[in-house]
């Protein structure tokens, strides 16, 4: 099938590459991006770390969204469920039900306590330095781990879309997040993660629609993929090609891997702390409650929309590439890159170029290999991958507008919409490595009585500290974005949402078992994808050890690294657990407290008389 071209003739006018039209949308993005860091710059501590408490609870659902929807969400969630089919929902499942379990479970009552960090709120909760610390450099393992993804996805935006090379599109991410996360911290973060939120919807949306509206001719994706017969398309070439059908589930991954998977990323997002540090930001816990809904809202806006691009994305590879002619090699003076060029032939039967394989193969995410020398490339299954093209996962959602033929304005907004994605998080994420880093290690012990510019310039240093190390990260990288991504979400898992979890939940949970769950439970997860990934991580030649179970009835690929951070989980909720009850209760006050963050205050008995003003009491 041939796609037609999407286009909007009048916007056309202005520019006729995707290039100019990337150009123009990244210098406006980022102009905006840099001018709100400079309009918002903190003076004071309370403004860095929490924008003031004051910000509205819309606006705060929206940068929510954008701080939580991060490359990952973007760039690779759709990608990876195009590549694994029905087994990549995990990653839908577990990321949106994570999400619903934080707003509804534990935002308000963490939003109650009112601190400015997790490491604050652990500290509080479990009356211990100690657990301040373990707590704080938690939360800068899980964020280092989660920016690598972010900064991958900013280096492959920058080498396709401004043919830069990825290091170099790294370092202007790093550069322009740097300024509006260094100048005004949480403040500058939140209003221009509410821009990017706006920038991120509507380029994941644009293409959606115009890919809904040709494949099926219905432009609402979520009603052209239920109604259309793409399911069947797709699921008929696999199976010609030798894969599994598209929608048949549990063909890459075991059913207890992605029950395991699922439930990592699900606590993991319930215990990320640069998503829960947002709730602090709205000035009560009805603010924070109602935040939760228009964050849930708006992510609800991609999320379902998701899974159809993806579909979408598939069947356009598979239809474009399958049996395409595969010309001479060509060497591309520009980027010094060889690279084969595809023909397809056209609807008048003449042969053409297929321009993006072309352009993605010079970034290096695509290879061919003509391994028959017949000059026609094939996509059979050879152990799951397609026999004679390799595709990195985290380009499709970033390529599917080219297949597809769409304008150069829409490919344009695609690539700024997966840097407002990968920006956003990844400002988020800064922020925690310099809160945990200054506000919760160096003010706490270090200098007590630093006075107010003395915090503020130890944050900045430390944010920029984080910023050198998340570049290098992402340069290089020790996954696709995704995995990475998945990782940090296992080691959020396996260290915060038990303390937090309990320590709302459960009052008789001590000092003794919090702390000593989160290094069980964090060091299990961490040595365990470290083992398995090293070659990758540490740079050895191979894994320094196999996942466990490989070969097993009933796990054949073994427990996987993205599997590890739900059995680090349940260790710490066992320890934590078993601890607590052979040590000393917590004190009295600490119980009170506990009780009185479940219990709203001012409320009254349901035949009461409720006032309005009594929300207040909730944030005395």
């Amino acid at each position: 099938m041939q796609f037609l071209e999407y286009s909007f003739p009048l916007l056309g006018l202005a520019f006729t590459s995707t290039q100019g039209w990337t150009f123009l949308f990244v210098i406006i993005t980022f102009m905006i991006y840099l001018y709100i860091g400079w309009a918002s710059r903190a003076q004071e501590s309370g403004e860095f770390y929490v924008a003031g408490q004051g910000v509205p609870a819309i606006a705060n659902g929206a940068a929510t969204a954008a701080d939580w929807m991060s490359a990952a969400s973007f760039i690779s969630m759709a990608g990876l469920i195009s590549a694994l089919g029905s087994d990549g929902s995990f990653y839908l499942l577990g990321w949106t039900g994570g999400y619903v379990l934080l707003a509804m479970l534990l935002a308000p009552y963490l939003r109650k306590f009112g601190q400015y960090t997790v490491p604050d709120f652990v500290a509080k909760r479990y009356y211990s330095e100690t657990a301040r610390i373990v707590a704080a450099i938690c939360a800068v393992f899980i964020s280092i781990t989660y920016v690598a993804g972010q900064m991958r996805g900013v280096g492959i935006v920058f080498a396709r879309f401004l043919e830069v090379e990825t290091w170099q599109g790294v370092v202007i991410g790093m550069f322009i997040v740097g300024v509006f996360a260094v100048l005004g911290g949480m403040k500058g973060i939140t209003w221009t993660q509410v821009v990017q939120f706006f920038v991120l919807i509507a380029a994941f949306l644009i293409p959606t629609i115009a890919l809904s509206d040709i494949l099926t001719g219905n432009p609402v994706p979520q009603v052209g993929f239920a109604t259309g017969d793409i399911a069947e398309k797709v699921n008929k070439i696999q199976e010609d090609l030798g894969f599994a059908a598209y929608t048949q589930p549990f063909t890459n991954y075991d059913q207890i891997n992605v029950l395991l998977i699922t439930l990592a990323l699900m606590t993991g997002t319930a215990g990320l702390p640069h998503v829960i540090v947002r709730f602090y930001t709205v000035a009560n816990v009805r603010a924070a409650r109602y935040s939760a809904f228009w964050a849930l809202l708006f992510i609800a806006l991609l999320y379902t929309s998701a899974p159809v691009l993806a579909m979408f994305a598939r069947y356009s590879i598979l239809e474009t590439l399958n049996n395409a002619k595969i010309g001479e090699m060509v060497h591309d003076e520009d980027t010094d890159v060889d690279y084969y060029p595809i023909y397809q032939v056209n609807a008048e039967g003449k042969e053409e170029v297929v321009p993006w394989v072309s352009n993605w193969q010079k970034t290096g995410l695509i290879t061919i290999d003509d391994k028959n020398k017949d000059g026609i490339l094939s996509l059979k299954n050879v152990d799951g991958n397609f026999d004679e093209v390799t595709i990195d996962k985290d380009i499709l959602v970033l390529a599917t507008p080219e297949i597809a033929k769409l304008s150069p304005w829409v490919i344009a907004i695609v690539a700024t919409g997966g840097l407002a994605a990968a920006l956003s998080t990844a400002a988020g994420l800064l922020l925690v490595i310099s809160s945990s880093m200054a506000h919760d290690l160096y003010v706490h012990f270090v200098e007590p009585e630093a006075s107010e510019p003395r915090r503020l310039l130890i944050a900045r240093i430390m944010i920029i500290g984080a910023i050198f190390v998340a570049g290098y990260f992402g340069i290089y990288p020790p996954g696709f974005i995704g995995q990475v991504v998945a990782f940090a979400f296992g080691l959020a898992a396996a260290s915060f949402f038990p303390a937090i979890f309990l320590g709302i939940f459960d009052k008789r949970m001590n000092r003794e078992g919090a702390t000593a769950g989160m290094i069980i439970g964090v060091l299990f997860t961490a040595v365990y994808i470290i083992a398995c990934r090293s070659d990758k991580i540490l740079g050895t030649a191979e894994p320094l050890m196999a996942p466990w179970f490989t070969g097993s009835s009933w796990m054949p690929g073994g427990l996987r690294p993205e599997a590890a951070g739900a059995v680090g989980l349940l260790l710490n909720f066992a320890v934590a657990l078993t601890i607590s009850r052979i040590t000393s209760p917590p004190p009295d006050d600490v119980q009170d407290l506990v009780e009185s963050v479940r219990i709203p205050r001012g409320s009254h008995a349901p035949e009461a008389h409720f006032d309005e003003t009594d929300a207040e009491a909730d944030n005395p």
